[in-house]
């Protein structure tokens, strides 16, 4: 949340902070709380010399609206747990030897708001050489914003690889206008899938974790869409025409968790409701309450220190795009989904304490959890906030656009489905209870 909020930071800052970048000087529009005739004079100037102002933002109503964002609050006194410098971070950024902690030093130094973040951004679009490092920073840029990351993004809507370049022509089309903008490419269906559409999510998060019992120190960690994957797993939304405006499985994969070799299948089922009074999107907002085995060492299959089945809540919420080009059973598709979502998860701090990051981020090395459970309530230590983005790809680069290709192992209703034959390998059951041994 806080790369997408740096510029607004700015304008939103406790009196007496100085601001993170510029010349040190504060104006009175850098501060929440100023007096009003001050800000009325600063108003009156701005408009009299006819530049832009930011003055209206103090203005913007009841403070329970606009400034009761949990993670926004947290965001602004947490102290870091990537204590990497910034040099070290451009460095990794453009040469480090795995593409995922490429991309995580890009994203945190994208958060710090560094004043040169937009290039260094650019410098990985146009150097590195994988498809998915290049369309994440494309992303990143998009959340800094403003005329600079328009113009950055701009480079790429012409790029040879096509996902590179509609990320880019994307990006730019909700900067400027708030909607996204497509190429014209055909799509493909997959006869014989249990969806309609898998669709392959890029999700940004920060990990705010309170650090002790007095909610007075909090850590903060920032992770990039491949960070997350990695630890979390990669998850697709997977709809269906006939029930997408009220339910959907969220099918998440880790691979590399588990001694076998098998992946780590976690399914999320999502009910709620969704707004249609444009025949071209849909506003929704939905839940998931799912039984989960609650692993109290921290890491996803770890069974050492006990197992425990809890209730694990998640809501996300959002607007998806519709493109009548695109047609599954007489109905357009969903081209493109974006969102916002909350959750509560647990990261054994012993386990993270000390270690460089490339040992924290490993597959299953944090857990979802609840706040509504005897055991897995007083170990929740997490709060997740972050924001998501779904574009329909060509993974195969035939030229045609893949609407439900990719492989996800559940079933209608978020069961286990490990054939994708449409039959839950056992009904009831959406997550693998696969436990390393001891």
């Amino acid at each position: 949340m806080a790369i997408d909020l740096c510029l607004k930071a700015r304008r939103k800052r406790p009196a007496g902070e100085r601001p993170a970048t510029g010349d040190g000087h504060e104006r009175l529009s850098d501060r929440v709380s100023v007096p009003l005739d001050a800000l009325w004079r600063e108003e009156r100037e701005t408009h009299r010399k006819g530049t832009p102002d930011d003055a209206h933002h103090h203005l913007v109503g009841d403070p329970a609206a606009w400034a009761s964002d949990f993670g926004y609050a947290v965001d602004r006194i947490a102290m870091r747990l990537d204590r990497r410098p910034s040099p070290v971070l451009r460095e990794q950024a453009l040469g480090h030897r795995d593409p995922v902690m490429r991309e995580q030093a890009f994203y945190e130094y994208a958060d710090r708001d560094e004043e040169d973040a937009v290039e260094l951004l650019s410098e990985v679009v146009r150097r590195d050489k994988e498809q998915q490092v290049r369309w994440d920073a494309l992303w990143a840029l998009e959340k800094l914003g403003g005329a600079t990351a328009v113009e950055a993004l701009r480079q790429f809507t012409s790029d040879e690889d096509p996902e590179v370049a509609e990320w880019a022509r994307l990006f730019v089309s909700e900067l400027q206008t708030g909607d996204p903008a497509f190429d014209r490419r055909e799509c493909r269906f997959t006869p014989g899938r249990t969806f309609d559409e898998t669709i392959f999510l890029l999700i940004h998060c920060d990990l705010y974790i309170r650090l002790d019992g007095s909610n007075q120190q909090w850590g903060k960690l920032s992770l990039a869409p491949q960070g997350l994957a990695r630890v979390y797993g990669q998850a697709h939304a997977c709809p269906n025409v006939e029930t997408r405006e009220r339910q959907l499985v969220i099918a998440k994969t880790i691979t590399g968790l588990h001694r076998d070799g098998s992946p780590h299948i976690d399914n999320y089922l999502f009910r709620g409701f969704t707004e249609r009074t444009r025949t071209d999107r849909g506003n929704f907002f939905f839940e998931s309450s799912v039984k989960r085995p609650f692993y109290k060492s921290g890491v996803a299959d770890d069974a050492s220190a006990g197992v425990h089945d809890a209730q694990i809540g998640f809501i996300r919420q959002g607007c998806w795009y519709l493109d009548d080009r695109f047609r599954v059973r007489g109905a357009p598709a969903i081209r493109y989904v974006r969102g916002r979502f909350q959750g509560w998860g647990y990261v054994n701090l012993a386990q993270v304490a000390g270690r460089s990051l490339e040992d924290v981020l490993l597959p299953g090395n944090a857990i979802l959890s609840t706040l509504h459970d005897p055991v897995a309530g007083p170990l929740t230590n997490a709060f997740i906030s972050g924001t998501f983005k779904g574009k329909l790809n060509d993974w195969d680069r035939d030229g045609h656009i893949d609407l439900n290709s990719c492989n996800v192992y559940s079933t209608t209703d978020g069961d286990l489905d490990t054939d994708m034959d449409g039959i839950p390998d056992q009904p009831g059951m959406s997550c693998c209870n696969y436990h390393s041994p001891l």
